[in-house]
């Protein structure tokens, strides 16, 4: 096999050439994106850089008007937002949305049911499939929810719900995660658990991060896409981008590129 085709074998997400318009808007600009197997890749860029409607075409919420994705190989650029979801994209929301009455415990058994297509079988006692509960259990345990399992969701810290947003995400098997901005909101004193939790994510999901925290973005990426708007500035490991003058000129005055130690 060649380099090139082994190239395009490691990846997993892939757009090429996304256009969006609005009316006589702009919003994405012949932006191409490669994510890698395992990658660690953030999508950066200042308010109105087009990073929402880059997500939002990537996930089916938009169809583009150009361009194309494809998710392992397979064309979806016209496919239903569900169905990326079950062939492994899977999207965690800047606005938590979650099932409030439940408990974590009862929310990830439920996701874990579906994943596994047994979801009509929901209203079946909870420890009826122990191989549901069991993987509930071990997200529970890998997110840090242990001591909340059996509270209702919304008694949760912030923190928490951010946390479970993330193991909801999980308990869907994906193969692409997409983190829209993890931390938005979450208190000085639940941040830390939060970050290391998103620090140990599995090796082999692809994460696209979506963040404003450049402490966040630089701790964790190991690939940079830099959008300006609705167009790609520039892309890079974390030193490139920190050290690229495009870049700082973008954020000068923001202390956002600036300020951080890589």
């Amino acid at each position: 096999m060649s380099a090139s085709m082994a190239s395009d074998a490691d990846i997993v997400l892939s757009a090429t050439g996304l256009v969006m318009r609005f009316g006589g808007i702009t919003a994405t600009n012949n932006v191409t994106l490669n994510l890698r197997r395992g990658a660690r890749h953030a999508l950066i860029g200042p308010n109105g850089a087009g990073k929402t409607t880059l997500i939002n075409l990537l996930t089916g919420v938009l169809v583009p008007t150009e361009g194309n994705i494809r998710l392992l190989g397979e064309d979806i650029t016209n496919l239903a937002p569900h169905r990326r979801v079950a062939r492994g994209m899977v999207r965690t929301f800047q606005i938590n949305q979650l099932f409030d009455s439940m408990t974590p415990l009862e929310t990830l058994a439920l996701v874990v049911s579906q994943q596994r297509g047994i979801a009509a079988q929901w209203w079946r006692p909870l420890g009826a499939s122990r191989a549901v509960v069991g993987r509930a259990v071990q997200l529970l345990e890998q997110f840090h929810l242990g001591d909340v399992a059996k509270q209702p969701v919304k008694q949760l810290a912030y923190g928490k719900r951010r946390l479970l947003e993330i193991a909801i995400a999980l308990a869907c098997e994906p193969r692409v995660l997409l983190l829209d901005e993890p931390v938005a909101g979450v208190p000085a004193g639940e941040r830390e658990e939060l970050l290391q939790t998103v620090a140990a994510l599995p090796a082999d999901v692809s994460v696209l991060l979506i963040e404003h925290d450049m402490d966040l973005v630089f701790s964790f990426a190991d690939r940079m896409t830099v959008l300006v708007n609705g167009t790609l500035l520039t892309e890079g490991d974390p030193d490139t981008i920190a050290n690229d003058p495009k870049v700082k000129e973008v954020y000068l005055g923001h202390g956002a590129v600036e300020d951080v130690h890589v």
